[in-house]
């Protein structure tokens, strides 16, 4: 028994001292705090930070998640002070701190894994978690806690301790589903009382509240609108006041008849009812100030550290960890933070966007109740993202958040990613591929179909081709086709990094491989994409965005300071070239020709479009030479529930790209009358000396020919001298005769009857063919469709393979004195002959009406001619000569009317004796 007992009591001792010495590493990185620093951490609930607009317009204090009120220890009922004792410390006043056999049962539990848990923590231990260490489950943060706990009671009173403790321990919600924290509060928000006014019952159940703060609170969140819980939750809290009232008896705090008499009191009389919540000035921006001053804080407080800022991207628990004290520190040191936002843009913008009523249909959508489960519908309307940036800061001028914070906080200018649509097209294929040298502004670039693994990108209009049309058309009128065949040539140049370089944070790797990338199928930010075309309206040069001017503190001290540090992405005649194409995506045939005309003022200002499938997302970005405006229209979900697709151009009559042109010219209004020296209308985009006017071939691209000059293809635009200028003679034209084959045209065979050729033309050889369709094929007779800038003048080199078999015959038919017939099965008819009797009596080229008035009788018929001059068999039909007889008489009697008809010029002369009818015959005259 010695043995043993002397084998514990080492075991003891070692125990002991293994649990001293984790203890001491785990708070070895403590700093030693003095007595004021921890006493102003404690007490440090009540100083309220300020936020400001630009220029240091006053905008309002901080928006606190927890609503609090002071109060001090005389202004609350004692009720309240016994039953935080028997609940939550019951030897407060008798131990220092902590309460030795209350840890140890809980580092039992903990390393049995009890399903028993029931803590240990004083309330000077929880004082010291609330106000200067988080709420991170961990021994570390534990051990801290206990050691902080034994040196705040060495200097500072139990009264004080209980008194910041009853200030900021938090108690639920309120009525109206707010967060709530300290008793004053609690009591005003739960029962419209005040905490000195608080009688038994009352008490207990506030008292209650902290153990588990949103389980025995009575009340809903705001999301879900606020009020009363239903009974079978309400009982949870009126359950835990029980307990409390039970504690009271058993500590000696209350009586027994007390005790009775506060178990029958009905609770639920006393909860405060719903009222109307105080307006919160701004919450879009409210919310995005104070989460990017977190941010920043969070970085500032772990550099401090000592730790590495990549570390605190990788590990969440740690980021989390600053994050919690960087947001304690924006709500309660009394910050000075200045933001760029200017006050009336900001205003006006969102009145704007408010009184906009063409944003299009409102669904319902259904809501779960997340305490109740119940479901109930609330709109679902059109949401709106707007930002507008300078483009030489990077300064967020103003932005739209959406179009009802209650309905939906998420801020849609800079949390919502959707698809990008053709807007990314400047971006991401025509601006990298002027960088590239691969074209200039009037390039031409190919829009012809083509399916590639499987895929068959086609325009807005599927069955549209343009054939070769220069880049800068292909550009405003957002042809898909062209866009992704010139993508294709610069993909393994990964022009994506572009976009990376341009703070795009959504990209995979699977988007710098993907070619439907081109048609933006990538996810950003209106915040991301806006920020993106402010660099061509900077020159090229990125400048990210930022809404934190600066951050002082309490004393005026700058602790942060944003610095504009502009990146060059794309050169100034990169830019310069790709703004000056996008102006035409606002006249003309561009997406958006609407904008201007609905603007009241005519700045110097390029943009563009874009939809996403199903029309789930519509964009319009444009800029000036100093500001950059995006505009983004979509539902929360492109698909719902039920399975329904949220459609933009579904019931509603304007199609999406309107109504989005509609509320940026709207905008763009507004932001010039607020602030007319930030916008600056009369600013114009400079060009660089490197961007030169070149002549080219318009159908190669190539340095003019002698045959393209004599075609008139000349054509000549912008092109970045440092890269390309066209320099290679064109070598692509050929003569051209031609014929036409359903409609499009081929170079005559030599065995084409001359009567179907079209001599004269400009014919394109084999090789611009390859050449120009390569690598991806397509149907070369679409390279000049007869609506290409170029059908008039140049026919596809491409040669019709002919099958060397006579076509197919037809079908004829008669009727009256018209001869009509079917068209040809056969892919290679060029036309057709009109035969009466075996003589050819007329020729009727492919294209022209199947039909041909025949005057007089005979064997009538009709055969189809293909491109080798092959013939079908005839298709006839008789008409009798009978048919024509009487009109054979007429020529007969109309010679002997003819000399009436000189007499007719003798009536004129005698009119004028008669009545001024005279001027009647001139009119005739003229009508016929």
């Amino acid at each position: 028994m010695i043995f043993l007992l002397v084998v514990m009591f080492i075991g003891g001792i070692f125990a002991v001292s293994v649990g001293a010495g984790y203890f001491a590493h785990l708070v070895s990185k403590e700093p030693l705090r003095s007595p004021e620093e921890m006493r102003d951490a404690v007490f440090n609930y009540e100083e309220t930070s300020e936020i400001y607009y630009a220029n240091n317009v006053f905008f309002g204090t901080i928006n606190a998640d927890i609503e609090r009120e002071k109060t001090t220890l005389d202004k609350i009922s004692p009720y309240v002070i016994d039953a935080v004792y028997a609940t939550e410390d019951e030897y407060f006043e008798e131990h220092e701190g902590i309460v030795p056999k209350a840890i140890i049962r809980g580092l039992l539990q903990d390393v049995t894994n009890s399903s028993s848990q029931t803590g240990g923590s004083t309330l000077t231990q929880q004082l010291i978690k609330n106000q200067i260490l988080t709420n991170e489950v961990s021994y570390e943060r534990k051990a801290k806690e206990i050691l902080l706990a034994m040196r705040l009671e060495h200097f500072m009173t139990k009264d004080e301790i209980l008194e910041a403790y009853l200030n900021v321990i938090p108690y639920g919600r309120n009525a109206i589903g707010q967060n709530i924290a300290g008793v004053e509060t609690a009591a005003r928000g739960i029962f419209n009382k005040s905490a000195s006014d608080l009688n038994l019952p009352q008490a207990a159940f506030i008292a209650g509240i902290p153990q588990a703060p949103f389980a025995y609170t009575p009340f809903k969140s705001n999301v879900s609108g606020g009020g009363l819980k239903s009974d079978d939750l309400l009982e949870r809290g009126i359950s835990r006041m029980k307990t409390v009232l039970f504690r009271m008896k058993e500590t000696g705090y209350i009586t027994e008849a007390e005790y009775k008499e506060a178990l029958a009191y009905d609770i639920k009389k006393d909860f405060r009812e719903p009222y109307l919540r105080a307006n919160v000035e701004e919450p879009y921006l409210t919310h995005e100030i104070q989460n990017r001053t977190v941010d920043i804080l969070t970085e500032i407080f772990a550099a401090e550290d000592g730790i590495d800022p990549e570390r605190l991207e990788q590990e969440q628990k740690l980021k989390e960890k600053y994050r919690i004290i960087a947001d304690r520190a924006m709500r309660t040191k009394g910050y000075r933070i200045h933001s760029t936002v200017d006050r009336d843009m900001y205003k006006e913008m969102n009145r704007v966007a408010k009184e906009y009523q063409n944003y299009g249909f409102t669904y319902k959508r259904e809501k779960r109740d997340p305490e109740t489960g119940e479901k109930y519908l609330v709109d679902d309307p059109v949401q709106v993202g707007a930002m507008m940036i300078e483009n030489s800061t990077g300064r967020i001028l103003s932005f739209v958040g959406g179009r009802d914070f209650e309905l939906s906080e998420v801020n849609h200018a800079t949390q919502a990613y959707r698809q990008l649509g053709s807007s990314i097209k400047p971006l991401l294929v025509y601006a990298p591929a002027i960088e590239y040298g691969v074209i200039g502004a009037g390039s031409p670039v190919v829009d012809v179909k083509f399916t590639s693994r499987g895929w068959s990108p086609s325009n807005y209009v599927a069955s549209y081709e343009a054939g070769i049309i220069p880049a800068r058309q292909a550009l405003a009128m957002s042809l898909n086709v062209a866009t992704v065949r010139l993508y294709y040539d610069i993909i393994d140049k990964r022009p994506m990094e572009f976009l990376h370089k341009m703070g795009f944070s959504r990209l995979t790797e699977t988007d710098y491989t993907v070619p439907s990338a081109a048609l933006g199928t990538v996810d950003a930010s209106v915040e991301e994409n806006t920020n993106a075309f402010a660099t061509l309206g900077n020159g090229g040069k990125y400048a990210q965005s930022y809404m934190i001017e600066r951050i002082e503190d309490k004393q005026g001290n700058i602790i942060y300071q944003h610095e504009v540090n502009p990146v060059e992405v794309f050169s100034p005649e990169t830019a310069y070239i790709v703004t000056d194409m996008l102006k035409g995506v606002l006249h003309g045939n561009g997406t958006a020709p609407a904008v201007t005309g609905q603007m009241n003022f005519r700045p110097d200002m390029a943009a563009k479009t874009g939809t996403s499938n199903d029309f789930a997302d519509s964009w319009l970005v444009g800029y000036t030479p100093n500001v950059s405006l995006g505009v983004w229209f979509g539902y929360k979900d492109k698909i719902v529930e039920n399975g329904v697709k949220r459609n933009l151009s579904q019931r509603s009559g304007a199609h999406p790209t309107t109504r989005v042109s509609g509320l940026f010219s709207r905008m763009m209004n507004v932001a010039n009358a607020t602030n007319p020296d930030v916008i600056k209308a009369g600013a114009r985009f400079e060009r660089p000396a490197q961007v030169v006017n070149r002549s080219f071939c318009g159908i190669s691209g190539l340095a003019p020919s002698d045959a393209c000059s004599s075609a008139g293809l000349v054509r000549s635009d912008l092109f970045n001298a440092k890269v390309m200028v066209p320099s290679k003679a064109d070598d692509s034209i050929i003569s051209g005769s031609y014929v036409s084959v359903k409609g499009e045209n081929y170079l005559a065979h030599p065995s084409t009857p001359a009567e179907f050729i079209r001599a004269g033309g400009t014919g394109v050889n084999e090789q611009f063919i390859q050449r120009m369709l390569a690598p991806l094929g397509g149907n070369a007779s679409k390279l000049f469709p007869s609506n290409s800038l170029f059908a008039k003048s140049v026919v596809s080199g491409k040669v019709f393979p002919a099958d060397n078999v006579a076509p197919a015959p037809v079908t004829v038919s008669y009727n009256g004195s018209t001869l009509t017939w079917t068209a040809s099965p056969s892919n290679d008819v060029i036309g057709y002959y009109v035969m009466r009797d075996g003589v050819r009596i007329g020729t009727i080229h492919d294209g022209q009406s199947l039909a041909m008035n025949v005057s007089g009788g005979g064997n009538l018929s009709v055969v189809a001619v293909d491109i080798t001059g092959l013939t079908s068999a005839p298709a006839s039909i008789t008409v009798e000569q009978e048919v024509e007889e009487p009109i054979e008489e007429k020529p007969e009697e109309k010679p002997e009317e003819k000399p009436e008809k000189p007499e007719e010029p003798e009536k004129p002369e005698e009119k004028p004796e008669e009545k001024p009818s005279e001027p009647e015959a001139p009119e005739e005259d003229k009508e016929s």
